[in-house]
């Protein structure tokens, strides 16, 4: 199960560390969570939308428990996704991430399982709010973001 959704588990980590040390810790916490609450997974949901939920969570606890939250964070120096055929789009994405960090833990909660293409269905399973709420703020978190690209 783990190495199945590993990556899933990585990218909703990332969103939330401050550097590789921090991504690994949250990582490890998360795995450590699915570890002790698989017993009581119950199949209500689908596995992979359980696994988003327990790495959120995990995600958000740990910043709650921080005194010292960061406003935005950048992106750790060894992250190379670049391609030199890929016209520009690795500094798109290296952009999207900035401003992505740059938004409040639920905010970055929604924007992630919307650009992994969930369902406002799951993505409000997920979150625990209404289908209806997912749209209208992910349509708020959007205008956010391309306000945010145009500063």
């Amino acid at each position: 199960m783990l190495e199945t959704h590993k990556r899933v588990i990585y990218k909703v980590c990332y969103l939330y560390a401050s550097d590789t040390e921090h991504l690994n810790d949250l990582y490890q916490d998360t795995v450590l969570n699915l570890w002790r609450a698989y017993p009581a997974f119950r199949g209500d949901s689908s596995l992979s939308t359980w696994i988003y939920r327990i790495s959120l969570n995990t995600c958000i606890s740990y910043l709650r428990k921080s005194k010292s939250q960061v406003e935005a964070i950048t992106l750790p120096v060894n992250l190379e996704i670049s391609d030199e055929n890929d016209g520009g789009k690795s500094s798109q994405l290296h952009e999207l991430y900035r401003l992505i960090h740059a938004l409040n833990p639920l905010e970055r909660a929604m924007i992630l399982l919307w650009l992994e293409e969930r369902s406002y269905e799951e993505i409000a399973q997920i979150i625990g709010i209404s289908k209806n709420n997912v749209g209208v703020r992910l349509n708020r978190i959007k205008d956010k973001l391309k306000k945010m690209s145009n500063l």
